[in-house]
């Protein structure tokens, strides 16, 4: 019992701290992930293109980020980016993590769009409509809500790859926590409450996203 007591003693004594640092958290996954989205759906429409260049040039973005570990990714932009200017670790974190998860977000993008169907485009062309008005205008905001239930997932992953940054002094989360518990000499201690933080950010996250489908659903009816 001493140790339960103990444990939600600690839990309300760094709630301050750890609640500030959540919240950072929370900014960094929001900016990487609407970066994300811009940067996946640009690179989803150069690998549909008909220009094979431009399509080699996605493969070749895909390929080596979903082939390199994030961590390396973190290091190279920032410690690459910093030879040549100041960089804030939070915007070297953001741009990787916005990187990173472009490469995830752009084959969702391609998928959503490729299972519309061709038909629609087609009767968009031939009434006269530019394609790239047509992709805009009637394929897209079809796309975009086939895309939703997996970018809520993307949105997740992105949230708790967020702890790597970390590893660039950044004090989000997991830094705090982790600080916190070699300074008191309790790491364990920290490393269950910063879990237990994460796991109501994931709730938290989910419940919107869910949210988020059943309104869309409802809308298209």
């Amino acid at each position: 019992m001493n140790g339960i007591a103990e444990f939600f003693q600690t839990f309300a004594s760094s709630s301050g701290l750890l609640t500030r640092a959540m919240l950072l958290t929370l900014e960094l996954t929001v900016v990487s992930i609407l970066l994300g989205i811009v940067i996946g759906l640009f690179f989803a429409l150069l690998k549909l293109s008909r220009i094979k260049g431009l399509s080699w040039i996605s493969d070749a973005y895909i390929y080596l980020i979903r082939g390199t570990p994030l961590i390396v990714q973190i290091f190279i932009l920032y410690f690459g980016l910093s030879g040549l200017f100041l960089i804030p670790d939070f915007w070297a974190a953001s741009l990787a993590l916005a990187f990173h998860n472009g490469a995830y977000i752009a084959e969702i993008f391609r998928g959503s769009i490729q299972s519309i169907d061709k038909g629609q485009m087609e009767g968009a062309t031939s009434l006269g409509m530019k394609r790239s008005l047509a992709m805009r205008r009637i394929i897209l905001p079809q796309a975009f809500r086939r895309a939703l239930p997996p970018l809520g997932n993307q949105f997740i992953i992105g949230l708790k790859d967020s702890s790597l940054a970390a590893f660039i002094s950044m004090n989000e989360l997991f830094n705090v926590a982790t600080t916190l518990g070699s300074n008191n000499f309790d790491e364990m201690t920290y490393l269950l409450i910063v879990a237990i933080y994460y796991l109501i950010l994931v709730g938290v996250l989910t419940l919107i996203v869910r949210a988020v489908e059943r309104r869309m659903a409802i809308s298209e009816r």
